[in-house]
């Protein structure tokens, strides 16, 4: 009877700690995540979506602009998924490159603006869970993982140009590489 008891204890202890963890983050991290999202919209909203759309757009014309702060403006201001179709600006050679860019930071700035990708919060939580309890700061790893993910992505970008240029070789496809802005 002890082991079944003890079974018992352990199962509800399960999600009585879930519990605390669910209110931590109704207390914590969800109204952060919430004034984000705000700003977020506030920003766009006072800005204007064609402004918006426009700085897509010219954004486009070089592999800066295009893999790193295209992609970083797009995460932050739109989040995830959204942020993948400010691609839509993108002439067709540049989609795949700036896909890959973007949907990678979605990955490494979780840390730092946990707003970008809420769906997997809970894996950087876990990560800076561990981190704490090592007595660690969890955001200076954010901030590493966010800097260090701003050069992969980039290059995850320029060299998915080199693949779709090969691809495009070796297919006898050609895509557009001009930007076109409309007024």
């Amino acid at each position: 009877m002890e082991i079944v008891t003890k079974f018992a204890e352990g199962f509800m202890n399960l999600f009585q700690t879930g519990a605390q963890t669910f209110i931590g983050w109704m207390t914590g991290i969800v109204p952060v995540v919430l004034m984000l999202l705000v700003l977020m919209n506030t920003l766009i909203a006072f800005l204007g979506e064609d402004k918006v759309e426009q700085l897509a757009r010219l954004s486009s014309k070089n592999p800066v602009s295009r893999y790193l702060i295209l992609p970083f403006l797009s995460a932050f201001m739109l989040g995830n998924p959204m942020c993948l179709s400010m691609g839509k600006f993108m002439p067709e050679f540049y989609k795949p490159s700036y896909y890959a860019s973007t949907a990678q930071f979605c990955h490494t700035s979780n840390g730092v603006f946990p707003h970008i990708n809420p769906g997997e919060l809970f894996i950087w939580l876990g990560i800076a869970t561990g981190v704490e309890q090592l007595g660690l700061n969890s955001m200076e790893l954010a901030i590493r993982y966010l800097l260090v993910g701003l050069v992969m992505n980039f290059i995850g970008g320029w060299v998915t140009d080199f693949t779709t240029a090969f691809v495009c070789k070796t297919s006898g496809t050609e895509l557009s590489k001009k930007v076109k802005i409309h007024a």
